[in-house]
């Protein structure tokens, strides 16, 4: 049985309430947390007075998280243990991390064998990260499972990143994602988006032309499916409400 994410971050409290009516409504299971960087003390309360399970997500390279730059070592210390804090509290299972953007994946693998923690899982990125100024570490499936296997880590297939790192490459996006798979995810990010495009778009289930239900079936045996679409509103989350229901409406067409 698929447990569905809502993706939020940690300084989106002004989420909660309507986070609470969607999960009594049964629209999601859990809540994939990214833990802005030093929100700890002034969020984590919040987040602890709500009894939904959690996912919580490192910083990213825009963060300040650059696992591949040996000179980022000790800020990269500093937040993933920001991070493991929030997984700490919030009970969670697994802690997502990025392998970092214009390093060597080498050291994305050193680093993370000495923070060493048996949640961490890593996620792939797209071959190009912003403004197509910098390469991401990790956007094959070769350096996901370098890390996975030097590391003893999991890993989290996000759909958008493996077809934008397949359109850079000049290969089949399909035929890429069965490559990913192979590694065996525990947490699916899911989109809508450009199907020949090379930029992650997070649009809409339903707002792009990704072939959502052939994805599904290929992701089947994946437990976690967490919807990582844009928010649209900060006055309430009806646009992630419309990507559960379309999400659910393909779950079930496939029973």
């Amino acid at each position: 049985m698929h447990k569905l994410g809502l993706k939020l971050w940690s300084t989106n409290d002004y989420y909660i309430k309507h986070a609470l009516s969607l999960y009594d409504d049964d629209l999601y299971d859990y809540i994939e947390l990214y833990a802005v960087p030093d929100s700890y003390e002034d969020f984590i309360s919040k987040w602890k007075e709500i009894k939904i399970p959690f996912i919580i997500h490192a910083p990213h390279f825009l963060g300040g998280l650059n696992f591949s730059k040996r000179e980022y070592f000790d800020k990269n210390v500093n937040l993933a243990g920001q991070a493991l804090k929030y997984a700490d509290a919030l009970r969670s299972k697994f802690v997502i991390f990025h392998p970092g953007i214009g390093g060597e994946i080498k050291e994305t693998a050193r680093q993370i064998n000495l923070i060493k923690d048996s949640r961490i899982i890593i996620e792939n990125k797209p071959y190009f990260a912003v403004n197509k100024k910098y390469i991401c570490n990790g956007s094959s499936p070769e350096e996901i499972s370098f890390v996975v296997n030097e590391c003893a880590v999991g890993f989290c297939l996000d759909i958008g990143h493996c077809f934008c790192s397949a359109n850079a490459k000049d290969i089949d996006p399909m035929l890429y994602l069965q490559e990913f798979l192979k590694i065996g995810p525990s947490v699916v990010h899911i989109s809508d988006g450009h199907y020949k495009g090379l930029e992650d778009d997070h649009l809409h289930l339903g707002h792009g032309n990704f072939d959502l239900t052939n994805i599904l079936m290929l992701v089947d045996k994946i437990s976690n499916i967490t919807i990582e679409t844009d928010k649209d509103s900060k006055e309430n989350l009806e646009d992630f409400r419309q990507d559960a229901y379309f999400l659910k409406n393909i779950l079930e067409l496939k029973r």
